[in-house]
């Protein structure tokens, strides 16, 4: 079994900070991407920013200079800092990971998702 747990969403007026954290957990072989996805009313889920293993990054149009990624392999955990958040960000944000588990039949690659935490960006 294998569980992310986000963390680090809540309330901030525009202009703030917010930091979200996801820990994965469980049977883990390997993690190989890691990024973070976000769903506003009415909309469809979009990527905000993705991370690989090696540390290489991309992120959204609309998040670019505001937002970071980063992860720490040692503690399987990702981060997604905030920054100069506006009304527009207001939206539920999803951790997602691609899991390598090991099986009796050889090792596969698994698609994660979090729970969802939600962000608001209100003054």
């Amino acid at each position: 079994q294998v569980q992310l747990v986000e963390s680090g969403g809540g309330l901030v007026q525009p202009g703030g900070s917010l930091r979200l954290s996801c820990a994965a957990s469980g049977s883990i072989f390997d993690i190989n991407a890691m990024g973070w996805y976000r769903q506003a009313p009415g909309k469809q889920r979009e990527l905000v920013a993705a991370i690989t293993s090696g540390g290489s990054t991309n992120y959204a149009d609309s998040v670019k200079g505001r937002f970071t990624i980063s992860r720490d392999n040692a503690k399987n955990t990702v981060y997604l800092q905030m920054n100069s958040l506006k009304p527009e960000d207001t939206a539920v944000y999803y951790c997602n990971a691609k899991i390598t588990i090991a099986t009796m039949l050889g090792e596969d690659e698994y698609d994660y998702w979090g729970q969802g935490t939600q962000v608001t960006v209100s003054s």
